[in-house]
């Protein structure tokens, strides 16, 4: 999935991911650890889901939003009412373009009154806010000395209890200004994995005393390094889609421009109830009922991990594409997600899968594999 490209964003951890096995490629600018020579991902897979596991997720965009024009650029620029986001909460959002299609997704901090900070994904979601500073009293403040570890899994909270007074009691899309070893951190119980798990934003001279500490004290309890991929199948199994890897601009219609909508990616529940006026959004509303595809799961008749690219049929007839597919020792299944044809995306409906590596029987499910009620990211 990386990019041979050289990444203009350097990271405090490069040398850990070296030390690790890893060749830093990049991803959205920043040197990213994609894989960990000598560590299977099937390992770093059940780690998140038994145990847990500490990932640099540091190629997310970070930017402060300050001023008191700050929740107007929100409530244009993104698909959530942020009136309703109060400090010390956060929320998940979509962004779109005028054609109310999908340009990116982001996570909107409430740092304070007037201040945000905003966790953008590898779309153009950074370029849009910008956009919409013009005339107004507000200042967007591009943060790349802000590291983002991610500690996920069951035993992240165990863990982070040693060190943070209060971390039982965050709640879910909840977070806190505190100190871990000593480091001035904030930490956000929100994650990319389907696991109760925890992000701690920290100060790049502060990445590599603290990702050390995890490392070396987390190695009693099973607490290990992931990389990059593991997060590919821990979102497989957990409904959580990634631009562009599962977008239009990876797989362009035949006739159309790239661009999807939150109809078709099923992420239409980031739009709050009733809002209007954000970019898009007469768009958005007009486009409901009208999908050209639909983001669905595969759970595949095999023990091959699917491909991205590889073909669904029917008979002669394609119906879809892989986007991304994993196999869980766990649960000794092969899932993946798709895009599908409308028709073909409801549970139990029989298709087969072609790809370079693998040929088999597959059926339509629902892309909750796991966790389905979302009771353990939410649980107290």
């Amino acid at each position: 999935m990386s990019m041979g490209v050289m990444s203009w964003r350097r990271s405090p951890l490069a040398e850990r991911h070296r030390a690790l096995g890893s060749n830093l490629e990049d991803w959205n600018g920043m040197e990213t650890a994609w894989t960990y020579a000598g560590r299977s991902v099937a390992d770093e897979h059940e780690a998140i889901r038994t145990k847990a596991a500490v990932m640099d997720v540091s190629g997310l965009r970070k930017v402060h939003l300050v001023g008191p024009h700050s929740h107007h650029i929100l409530q244009r620029a993104t698909t959530r009412d942020v009136r309703k986001v109060y400090p010390g909460k956060s929320v998940y959002a979509s962004m779109l373009n005028e054609a109310g299609k999908f340009i990116d997704d982001c996570i909107i901090y409430r740092t304070g009154p007037n201040t945000w900070m905003v966790v953008v994904g590898s779309g153009t979601g950074y370029e849009a806010l910008t956009c919409d500073l013009a005339g107004k009293n507000a200042a967007l403040l591009f943060d790349d000395d802000l590291q983002d570890l991610s500690l996920q899994g069951p035993l992240a909270v165990d863990y982070l209890a040693r060190h943070v007074p209060g971390i039982r009691e965050l709640k879910y899309f909840h977070h806190m200004q505190t100190t871990l070893f000593g480091k001035h951190v904030m930490i956000s119980r929100t994650g990319y994995t389907g696991e109760r798990g925890y992000e701690i934003f920290c100060r790049a001279e502060d990445a590599t005393e603290i990702w050390d500490q995890i490392v070396a004290e987390g190695e009693g309890m099973g607490i290990i390094p992931a990389s990059f991929t593991a997060l590919d199948w821990v979102r497989v199994e957990s409904y959580l889609l990634f631009f562009p890897y599962d977008n239009s601009q990876m797989y362009p219609f035949a006739d159309e421009p790239p661009g999807d909508t939150l109809w078709e990616l099923g992420l239409d529940f980031t739009v709050s109830p009733g809002k209007t006026g954000f970019r898009g959004a007469e768009e958005h509303y007009r486009l409901k009922g009208r999908e050209r595809f639909k983001i669905f799961g595969v759970l595949a008749d095999t023990d091959a991990v699917l491909t991205a690219g590889d073909a669904l049929f029917q008979g002669d007839k394609r119906v879809g594409v892989v986007t991304c597919g994993m196999y869980s020792r766990l649960t000794r299944r092969s899932m993946a997600i798709a895009r599908m044809d409308v028709a073909v995306a409801r549970e139990g409906v029989a298709f087969e899968v072609r790809g370079a590596e693998v040929a088999c029987r597959a059926i339509a499910h629902p892309i909750t594999f796991d966790d389905p009620k979302k009771t353990k990211r939410t649980a107290a």
